[in-house]
C-alpha cells in the first residue's frame, strides 16, 4: 500500500504537461539566467507553425514569428518582457537584453526546434560576430540552410550561384542570422542573409 501511496502523490507533484525547459540570459552579457518551461500546448503552436513551411525561405519567415513567440512566453515567466529593440529604450532596465543574451538565448531556442526535427530546410550554426565602424561588436544566432534537393528553390539559387562563379565547384550553403535584439520582446525576429547582416543592412529583412 506504501508504493501506491508514493505513486499517487509523485502522480499529483508532476505537471500536467510535460514541455521542455530551456534558460534564458538577460541583463546583459548572461548576467542573469532563468529557467522557462514551455508547455506541449505551446510547443505544438510552434510545430504546428513551422510544420506548413513549403521552401527555405517560407521556413525563414515562419522562424521569425516562432522566435517572437517563443520569446513573448518566455517574458510571462522571467523579467525579459521589460526588454526593447536595441540597447537605449530599455537602459537600465531588470531584464533588458543585450545582444549576447539574445544570440545566446537565439542558439538555445533554434537548437531546442532543430532537436525535435522542426527545421527541414536548416540547421542550426554557432552564434556569429560583427564589427562595424571599428568598435560596434554585436552577435545573433545563425542557420544555415540545409543542401538543396534538385528542382527546389534553393536549388535553383545554388545553381544560379555556382554558374556566376564560372561553375567552378558547388555553392556554399546560404547561411542567415537570426536576430532578436532589434525588436521588442515578443516581435518577430530578423531574419536576414548573412552578408547583408554583417555589412550593417538590416532593412533587408525577409518578408
Amino acid at each position: 500500500m506504501k508504493w501506491l501511496l508514493a505513486l499517487a502523490l509523485l502522480a499529483a507533484a508532476a505537471p500536467l504537461s510535460a514541455g521542455e525547459a530551456i534558460s534564458v540570459c538577460y541583463n546583459y552579457g548572461c548576467l542573469s539566467q532563468s529557467d522557462v518551461h514551455y508547455a506541449d500546448e505551446q510547443l505544438a503552436q510552434i510545430q504546428a507553425l513551422l510544420g506548413t513551411a513549403e521552401s527555405a525561405a517560407d521556413e525563414r519567415a515562419k522562424l521569425s514569428l516562432a522566435m517572437g513567440w517563443l520569446l513573448g512566453w518566455a517574458g510571462q515567466q522571467t523579467p525579459i518582457a521589460a526588454d526593447r529593440g536595441g540597447n537605449t529604450a530599455d537602459n537600465g532596465v531588470y531584464g533588458r537584453m543585450d545582444c549576447i543574451d539574445h544570440s545566446t538565448t537565439g542558439t538555445r531556442l533554434l537548437r531546442l526546434l532543430e532537436a525535435r526535427g522542426w527545421l527541414r530546410f536548416h540547421r542550426v550554426l554557432d552564434p556569429v560576430w560583427r564589427v562595424l565602424y571599428l568598435f560596434q561588436v554585436h552577435h545573433a544566432a545563425q542557420i544555415e540552410e540545409v543542401a538543396a534537393t534538385v528542382g527546389s528553390e534553393s536549388g535553383t539559387n545554388a545553381a544560379q550561384a555556382a554558374s556566376a562563379g564560372g561553375g567552378g565547384g558547388a555553392a556554399e550553403p546560404a547561411r542567415y542570422v537570426v536576430d532578436s535584439w532589434f525588436r521588442d520582446n515578443g516581435q518577430p525576429a530578423l531574419v536576414i542573409d548573412l552578408q547583408s547582416w554583417l555589412d550593417g543592412r538590416e532593412e533587408n529583412l525577409e518578408p
